[in-house]
This record gives C-alpha cells, sequence and structure tokens, in this order.
C-alpha cells in the first residue's frame, strides 16, 4: 500500500508517530505562509498542514501523498465535528498523484448539484460523504441478508441472465443471438421460472441478491434494472415464506436503524383498500376511509348515484382558503379523476362547500356523525367504480398526512398484506392474473376460480413498510392441472401454454414438492434504512425515471456493422432444434 495510516482513523494516541497518507484535497486554507488541507479518502478526513511553497499549485480533488507527523492540534484549535479533530499532519513530503480539472459541481458542500449533473458525474458525486456512506450502507444490507439467508438454512444459486422471454407483467429487455440470426435471449424480469424449477430440483432453500430487468413505462422512481431478495422454499406455506421475510427484515432494522421490528401484523388486501384506499397502507398516522354507499343510496345528488360513494375527513380542512379546495381538484385531476368533492364543517357544525347545496337534508343532517367529522373539519368525497375511488381517496390521504405533518419523522410502520384477488379486470374488459399466473388461488378457491374471476382470491401476500411495498410473493402452483386451468381461464390454450412454458410445465411430471416465496425489493429497502426518498440514490450508476444514462448516454445507435453482425433484420435460417432459443416447448413429457 502507499499510505501507512486510513486519514479519518487518525486520533491524539497517534501523536508523535510518523504516518503517509493517500487521498484527494476537499479544502484548503491559506494562513500566511502555511496552508492547512482537509485531505479526504473513503474513512474521512485529516488536517494536513503544509509549507505554502509547496502546496501553491494545489487545488480542490488533486489526489496527493503525504508523509509527516502527527501532532496535537494547539489548544483551543480542536475541531469537535471531526473524529480527528484534536490532531493535525505536519507535512515533511507532498507528491502529487493526479491533477483535477475544474469541477462540474463543489463536491464539499451540503448544497447538491441538480440529478442530471450529479448522475452524469456520479463518481464525483460518490466522493461526497452522504453518497459514499449510502453505498456503504447497501453492502452491509447484503452483509446482513446473506447472514441471515444462511443461518436459516438457505442455498445462494445463481440463475440466469440470459434466457427465453416468457410473460411476467412488463416488456422484456431482448439480446440478439449472433450464432442463431433471427433468435433472441430475454434478459429475467425476475428468476421466478427458475427458483421454481429449483425447487424441483430439490435444494429446498434457495435464495439469490438478483439482478432483474423490465422494459416499463416512463414511471417515477422506477429503474429499467433493479436488484431483490429472491427467495423460495420447499414444503412451505404463506406462513413460513412471511416468517423468514420478518427474520430477515428484522436484522435489518436492529442493526442499521437501530429499531427492534415488533411482531408484523397482517391485514387482507380487502381490508387495506377499504379502510386506507391503498394495497400498501401507510399505518404512520389514522386518518382512514368511510364507505357511504348505502348512506347516500336514496340520494338527488347524481355524481353520488355510484356504485361505490367513500370519504376521508381531514381535520382542520374546513379553515382552507377557497384557492386551496381549486387547488384540491387540480391535484385530483393530475391523477386522472374528475375531482375531489367536499364539504366543510363550521364551528357550529353547519355544512358548506358545493356537495353540501346537492345532497337533501336528511343526509346534511347525518353526515358529520357517519364520517367522525368535527367542527372545522373539511370532509372530501370520491365516488364511481369502487377500485378507482378508493384509490383517489388513498392518494387523498397521503396528501393529507403530508400537509398536516402528521407522520412523525423517523417512525416505522410494517404490514403484511394478504389474501389478493387472483385476476383484475383490464380496461378493455378481459381478466389477467394481479401478480403472475404460477401464483396459487387460497384453498377454498382452488376448486371454483373459473367460476368468479373477480371474487377469486390468491395465496399471496405483500410486505409494507411505511406505505411502500418492499415484498412481493405468492404460495405456488405445484400441480400441473392447476397451472394449465389457471392459463385456460386467461384465455390461454393448452397449445399456446406449451409453447411458452414448455419447459417448465415439463418439469412438473416429474414429482414437484409444495413451495412458496417472494422477493424483497433491495432498492427500496436500502432507501429506507438509508432515509432517502429515491431508489436511485442507493443504486452506483441510476439511470433517469426514462431509462437514460447520463453518464455512458446510454441507450445509443449501434453501427450497421454490429446490426448485420447481429443478425438483428434476419429471420431465422433454420428450425432451432428442441431446447435452443426460439424452439417451441415440448407437447408431450420427454422419458
Amino acid at each position: 500500500m502507499l499510505r501507512t495510516h486510513d486519514a479519518g482513523r487518525l486520533r491524539a494516541s497517534d501523536a508523535g508517530s510518523t504516518v503517509t497518507l493517500a487521498g484527494w484535497v476537499a479544502r484548503r486554507r491559506d494562513h500566511g505562509g502555511v496552508v492547512f488541507l482537509d485531505l479526504r479518502d473513503a474513512s474521512g478526513y485529516a488536517q494536513v498542514v503544509v509549507r505554502e511553497d509547496e502546496a501553491h499549485h494545489l487545488r480542490a480533488e488533486y489526489c496527493v501523498l503525504v508523509t509527516g507527523e502527527v501532532q496535537r492540534r494547539p489548544s483551543g484549535n480542536e475541531n469537535p465535528d471531526l473524529s480527528t479533530g484534536e490532531i493535525e499532519v505536519a507535512a515533511s513530503s507532498l507528491q502529487v498523484l493526479s491533477s483535477s480539472a475544474p469541477l462540474p459541481f463543489p463536491i464539499e458542500t451540503s448544497q447538491a448539484a441538480g440529478d442530471d449533473v450529479r448522475y452524469k458525474y456520479r463518481y464525483l458525486d460518490l466522493r461526497r460523504q452522504g453518497p459514499a456512506a449510502v453505498m456503504r450502507l447497501r453492502s452491509e444490507v447484503n452483509r446482513i441478508a446473506r447472514g441471515a439467508m444462511a443461518t436459516l438454512g438457505f442455498v445462494e444459486v445463481e440463475t440466469p441472465t440470459l434466457t427465453r422471454s416468457t410473460p411476467e407483467g412488463a416488456r422484456d429487455f431482448v439480446v440478439p443471438v449472433r450464432l442463431q440470426p433471427g433468435s433472441w435471449y430475454a434478459l429475467p424480469q425476475s428468476p421466478q421460472l427458475f427458483k421454481q424449477l429449483l425447487m424441483i430440483s430439490g435444494l429446498e432453500r434457495y435464495y439469490q441478491i438478483a439482478r432483474c430487468f423490465r422494459d416499463e413505462d416512463f414511471r417515477a422512481d422506477r429503474q429499467p434494472e433493479f436488484t431483490q431478495l429472491d427467495f423460495e422454499m420447499s414444503f412451505a406455506d404463506r406462513d413460513d415464506v412471511l416468517t423468514v421475510a420478518e427474520s430477515v427484515i428484522r436484522a435489518l432494522w436492529r442493526e442499521l436503524a437501530g429499531y427492534e421490528v415488533p411482531p408484523i401484523q397482517r391485514m387482507t388486501y380487502r381490508e387495506a383498500m377499504d379502510r386506507f384506499g391503498s394495497d400498501k397502507p401507510d399505518l404512520r398516522f389514522g386518518i382512514e376511509l368511510t364507505e357511504l354507499t348505502d348512506y347516500f343510496a336514496e340520494t338527488p345528488f347524481r355524481v353520488f348515484q355510484s356504485p361505490y360513494v367513500g370519504a376521508i375527513v381531514m381535520p382542520g380542512g374546513g379553515s382552507q382558503p377557497r384557492r386551496a379546495f381549486d387547488a384540491w381538484q387540480d391535484w385530483a385531476r393530475s391523477r386522472g379523476a374528475k375531482g375531489l368533492a367536499y364539504v366543510t364543517v363550521a364551528e357550529d357544525g353547519t355544512l358548506g362547500g358545493p356537495v353540501a347545496k346537492n345532497i337533501s337534508e336528511a343526509e346534511r343532517a347525518g353526515l358529520v356523525e357517519a364520517v367522525g367529522a368535527k367542527p372545522g373539519d373539511c370532509v372530501f368525497f370520491a365516488a364511481g367504480a369502487r377500485r378507482s375511488s378508493q384509490e383517489l381517496l388513498g392518494a387523498a390521504r397521503n396528501e393529507v398526512a403530508r400537509r398536516l405533518e402528521l407522520i412523525e419523522p423517523g417512525s416505522w410502520s410494517f404490514l403484511f398484506v394478504v389474501d389478493f384477488p387472483m385476476f383484475e379486470q383490464t380496461e378493455d374488459g378481459d381478466w389477467t392474473f394481479m401478480h403472475h399466473p404460477f401464483t396459487s388461488p387460497t384453498p377454498e378457491w382452488r376448486e371454483r376460480f373459473p367460476e368468479d374471476k373477480g371474487g377469486a382470491l390468491s395465496d399471496a401476500y405483500d410486505l409494507v413498510c411505511n406505505g411502500n411495498e418492499l415484498m412481493s410473493g405468492s404460495v405456488r402452483i405445484h400441480d400441473a392441472a392447476l397451472q394449465e386451468r389457471v392459463f385456460e381461464t386467461l384465455g390461454m390454450s393448452r397449445e399456446e401454454a406449451r409453447e411458452r412454458f414448455g419447459f417448465f410445465l415439463e418439469a412438473f411430471e416429474y414429482g414437484p414438492p409444495p413451495h412458496a416465496g417472494a422477493a424483497i425489493g433491495w432498492d427500496r429497502t436500502c432507501a429506507l434504512l438509508a432515509g432517502v426518498d429515491s431508489i436511485r440514490e442507493v443504486i452506483a450508476f441510476p439511470k433517469t425515471g426514462a431509462g437514460y444514462d447520463p453518464l455512458t448516454g446510454a441507450p445509443t445507435p449501434i453501427t450497421e456493422a454490429q446490426r448485420t453482425e447481429a443478425g438483428i433484420d434476419a429471420k431465422p435460417e433454420v428450425e432451432p432444434l428442441p431446447g435452443e432459443p426460439g424452439a417451441p416447448g415440448p407437447s408431450d413429457p420427454v422419458h
């Protein structure tokens, strides 16, 4: 090593010793013949005292090698904000290892540059103490999780990155195969099929910190490539999976947040939607939805003559000025709603606002009690289809909490949401799976799910933390006949299922065990533990929300020669052999 000590680990006990340090010039202060440098390396900072004639050429972010004697700072000059604040290094020699061009943004400042600039020069951004600490925290998250999974008897297995395209809810990224023109690999949206195959293989307990890829439309705080702690268990049910997840979460929060996670409560999807308007409710504050569908069953107000009417109360919201209520309408319209109906409750209990003028006298008389409002409050309403109306109220609930600062800083709330619908209806009236087609129906729906797709429940579960979905998983289908019935219910023929999943369904012929699993979103978990708002802050080299890489400029066009070599515009010259990319799955088991 070029250096003998880490700069940030020097202490008063090192006084009198000669050390060699290596790092970057973080700050420079000239004091008449003497220059004070703050030298930064990965461990922290140390003050270095250099003669002016040896330091006149030094600028911020020059990389230097310094040898000198560790000395106590003069009394009164200590810096209590630095762990090395009692000492300084009197340089006897200084060597510039490399110089630095003028910086695109200042590194030693609490005022960070804009995201586009930071991510373009991410290697400079990571020299800042905050981003660097986040990277180290993420490393600790991996270490702790691996230790927890090893203790629980899990085997770490790496699954393929180049595989065949299978539908899992988003578009695949595809890769051309040069040796087979016209054929393509796909990057995995998740290791779903492979981890189930590992259960069939008899490993029984698998996990992986897995890289996943999804070609999704622009969504805030999403990345086209992301990481998850993926695990699967044989001879296990829902309770077993949730116990493992809780063990990992408890270990992470205990060691990295100093928080002892209490036993995590469970709530059904239906209850979460009815009470909080979200399948990932934030339970750190207590505002809940009130259903008023029956209350307004005979209403003269046409807007409330709907399949669902619900409301939330904004404490003290009745005193908002008219422009604030107009802003609420703009907020609702930005979410695709027509608006957000409301009434205000005056101090004497009388109702104001546009809704109050349109409902009946009897409805006005009992409304305050029905929703649990108080004088000075505001009541917001949503009416229409149940799910979309509840989601609007759930979003309004979160917005009320934000505006009223109802969430205690540093607080945590965890929740398991269970019993999700098995299917959901698309905008064009078709049905699709809510999670993925390998999710088992709950035992009571196993035989009759095709008869009532809208009511069927799946044995799926999510883990929610502070209103964020941290984990999603399910008990898997391990019976080939049941799996094919699910495909048929979604309108997929037996032939189409064999074409898409032939290798997977074939494995079901060889004694698959009951199994279940889940995946914990690693980027969001790290973001919560690091206390940052965006998952991009916990990714070493992130992309923008649109999938653009400011650092490398990717994606970029490729040359015509590259297109030709990769056979991008080619069609397969020969029918691929069984097992090769592009080959159909087998129609019958091979023995």
